[in-house]
Protein backbone atom coordinates (compact mmCIF):
# COMPACT_ATOMS: atom_id res chain seq x y z
CA UNK A 1 0.00 0.00 0.00
CA UNK A 2 2.82 2.34 0.82
CA UNK A 3 4.41 1.85 -2.52
CA UNK A 4 1.15 2.56 -3.91
CA UNK A 5 0.86 5.59 -2.60
CA UNK A 6 4.51 6.57 -3.02
CA UNK A 7 4.40 6.04 -6.56
CA UNK A 8 1.29 8.27 -6.75
CA UNK A 9 3.04 10.70 -5.02
CA UNK A 10 6.23 10.51 -7.41
CA UNK A 11 3.82 11.03 -10.70
CA UNK A 12 2.14 13.87 -9.20
CA UNK A 13 5.21 15.27 -8.40
CA UNK A 14 6.53 14.66 -12.09
CA UNK A 15 3.20 15.93 -13.20
CA UNK A 16 3.41 19.18 -11.64
CA UNK A 17 7.19 19.29 -12.95
CA UNK A 18 6.23 18.85 -16.64
CA UNK A 19 3.42 21.61 -16.20
CA UNK A 20 5.70 24.07 -14.29
CA UNK A 21 7.98 23.81 -17.54
CA UNK A 22 5.52 23.54 -19.99
CA UNK A 23 6.61 19.70 -21.25
CA UNK A 24 3.67 18.53 -22.96
CA UNK A 25 5.62 16.55 -25.38
CA UNK A 26 8.10 13.38 -25.10
CA UNK A 27 10.19 14.22 -27.30
CA UNK A 28 10.91 17.42 -25.72
CA UNK A 29 11.35 16.03 -22.42
CA UNK A 30 13.72 13.42 -24.21
CA UNK A 31 15.63 16.50 -25.52
CA UNK A 32 16.26 18.68 -22.51
CA UNK A 33 17.41 15.52 -20.60
CA UNK A 34 19.77 14.97 -22.85
CA UNK A 35 20.52 18.86 -23.02
CA UNK A 36 20.46 19.17 -18.77
CA UNK A 37 23.18 15.80 -19.04
CA UNK A 38 25.36 17.30 -22.19
CA UNK A 39 25.68 20.62 -20.22
CA UNK A 40 26.71 18.32 -16.91
CA UNK A 41 29.43 16.80 -18.85
CA UNK A 42 30.62 19.76 -20.28
CA UNK A 43 31.37 21.43 -16.77
CA UNK A 44 32.47 18.44 -15.39
CA UNK A 45 35.06 17.86 -18.30
CA UNK A 46 35.94 21.51 -17.72
CA UNK A 47 36.26 21.43 -13.77
CA UNK A 48 38.75 17.89 -14.60
CA UNK A 49 40.65 20.38 -16.90
CA UNK A 50 41.10 22.94 -14.47
CA UNK A 51 42.44 20.59 -11.87
CA UNK A 52 44.85 18.97 -13.65
CA UNK A 53 46.54 22.65 -14.62
CA UNK A 54 46.54 22.97 -11.02
CA UNK A 55 48.31 19.91 -9.96
CA UNK A 56 51.05 20.91 -12.95
CA UNK A 57 51.28 24.36 -11.61
CA UNK A 58 51.63 23.36 -7.74
CA UNK A 59 54.11 20.61 -8.94
CA UNK A 60 56.51 22.65 -11.12
CA UNK A 61 55.93 25.53 -8.12
CA UNK A 62 57.00 22.59 -5.59
CA UNK A 63 60.04 21.63 -8.42
CA UNK A 64 61.59 25.06 -8.27
CA UNK A 65 61.67 25.77 -4.66
CA UNK A 66 63.13 22.32 -4.40
CA UNK A 67 65.90 23.38 -6.99
CA UNK A 68 66.20 26.14 -4.97
CA UNK A 69 67.00 24.65 -1.85
CA UNK A 70 69.02 21.90 -3.00
CA UNK A 71 71.04 23.21 -5.47
CA UNK A 72 74.32 23.74 -3.07
CA UNK A 73 74.08 20.40 -2.15
CA UNK A 74 74.39 19.06 -5.46
CA UNK A 75 77.00 21.71 -6.42
CA UNK A 76 78.77 20.20 -3.11
CA UNK A 77 78.16 16.54 -4.41
CA UNK A 78 79.80 17.22 -8.04
CA UNK A 79 82.99 18.47 -6.45
CA UNK A 80 82.98 15.79 -3.99
CA UNK A 81 85.21 13.13 -4.43
CA UNK A 82 84.08 10.46 -2.28
CA UNK A 83 80.61 10.40 -4.20
CA UNK A 84 78.83 6.97 -2.82
CA UNK A 85 79.35 8.79 0.57
CA UNK A 86 78.08 11.88 -0.58
CA UNK A 87 75.02 10.50 -1.93
CA UNK A 88 74.39 8.42 0.59
CA UNK A 89 74.35 11.08 3.42
CA UNK A 90 72.59 13.54 1.09
CA UNK A 91 70.34 11.26 -0.84
CA UNK A 92 66.77 13.17 -0.64
CA UNK A 93 68.15 16.67 -1.54
CA UNK A 94 70.35 15.13 -4.25
CA UNK A 95 66.80 12.97 -5.27
CA UNK A 96 64.76 16.42 -5.47
CA UNK A 97 67.70 18.48 -6.98
CA UNK A 98 67.38 15.50 -9.97
CA UNK A 99 63.51 15.63 -9.73
CA UNK A 100 63.02 19.29 -10.36
CA UNK A 101 65.86 19.16 -13.23
CA UNK A 102 64.30 16.48 -15.02
CA UNK A 103 60.60 18.94 -14.55
CA UNK A 104 62.56 21.65 -16.22
CA UNK A 105 64.41 19.99 -18.95
CA UNK A 106 60.36 18.80 -19.85
CA UNK A 107 59.68 22.14 -20.63
CA UNK A 108 61.47 22.06 -24.03
CA UNK A 109 63.87 25.12 -23.57
CA UNK A 110 61.03 27.69 -22.12
CA UNK A 111 61.64 29.38 -19.83
CA UNK A 112 61.45 28.39 -16.07
CA UNK A 113 58.09 30.56 -14.64
CA UNK A 114 58.65 32.33 -11.56
CA UNK A 115 57.03 31.11 -8.30
CA UNK A 116 55.20 34.11 -7.99
CA UNK A 117 53.70 33.68 -11.21
CA UNK A 118 52.45 30.10 -10.93
CA UNK A 119 50.81 31.31 -7.62
CA UNK A 120 48.85 34.40 -9.75
CA UNK A 121 48.24 31.42 -12.26
CA UNK A 122 47.08 28.90 -9.28
CA UNK A 123 44.81 31.56 -7.63
CA UNK A 124 43.32 32.54 -11.14
CA UNK A 125 42.91 28.98 -12.00
CA UNK A 126 41.25 28.16 -8.82
CA UNK A 127 39.02 31.51 -9.08
CA UNK A 128 37.72 29.75 -12.01
CA UNK A 129 36.98 26.31 -11.08
CA UNK A 130 35.19 27.77 -8.42
CA UNK A 131 32.98 29.74 -10.96
CA UNK A 132 32.65 26.56 -12.70
CA UNK A 133 31.95 24.29 -9.89
CA UNK A 134 28.62 26.39 -9.34
CA UNK A 135 27.40 26.02 -12.89
CA UNK A 136 28.16 22.34 -12.26
CA UNK A 137 25.68 22.33 -9.59
CA UNK A 138 23.18 23.62 -11.23
CA UNK A 139 23.92 21.30 -14.41
CA UNK A 140 23.68 18.69 -12.09
CA UNK A 141 20.70 19.39 -10.33
CA UNK A 142 19.05 20.33 -13.79
CA UNK A 143 20.36 16.79 -14.96
CA UNK A 144 19.14 14.62 -12.31
CA UNK A 145 15.94 16.51 -11.90
CA UNK A 146 14.99 16.13 -15.77
CA UNK A 147 16.63 12.45 -15.92
CA UNK A 148 14.09 11.43 -12.70
CA UNK A 149 10.95 13.27 -14.73
CA UNK A 150 11.75 11.55 -18.20
CA UNK A 151 12.38 7.91 -16.10
CA UNK A 152 8.84 8.47 -14.13
CA UNK A 153 7.11 9.15 -17.47
CA UNK A 154 8.38 5.98 -18.98
CA UNK A 155 7.29 4.30 -15.75
CA UNK A 156 3.68 5.81 -15.99
CA UNK A 157 3.29 5.54 -19.47
CA UNK A 158 5.05 1.68 -18.89
CA UNK A 159 7.61 2.27 -21.45
CA UNK A 160 10.57 -0.25 -21.83
CA UNK A 161 14.22 0.81 -23.20
CA UNK A 162 13.09 -1.35 -26.42
CA UNK A 163 9.71 0.44 -27.01
CA UNK A 164 10.94 3.81 -26.54
CA UNK A 165 12.87 2.47 -29.48
CA UNK A 166 10.40 1.76 -31.52
CA UNK A 167 8.30 4.39 -30.85
CA UNK A 168 11.22 7.16 -32.02
CA UNK A 169 11.79 4.63 -35.26
CA UNK A 170 8.29 5.17 -36.05
CA UNK A 171 7.66 8.88 -35.47
CA UNK A 172 7.91 10.55 -38.88
CA UNK A 173 11.12 12.80 -38.86
CA UNK A 174 10.08 16.68 -38.83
Amino acid sequence: MTAKISNLKEAAKTLNFLVDNGLTDYDELTARAAQAGTRFDTASRRIKQLEARMAQTAQLKTHIIDYSKTRDVYAAYKKSRHKKEFRAEHDAEITQYEAAKKAFDALGGRPIPKVAQLSQEYAELLTEKQKEYEEYRAARQDMITYQTAKRNVDKILGLTLEQQEQNREQKPKR
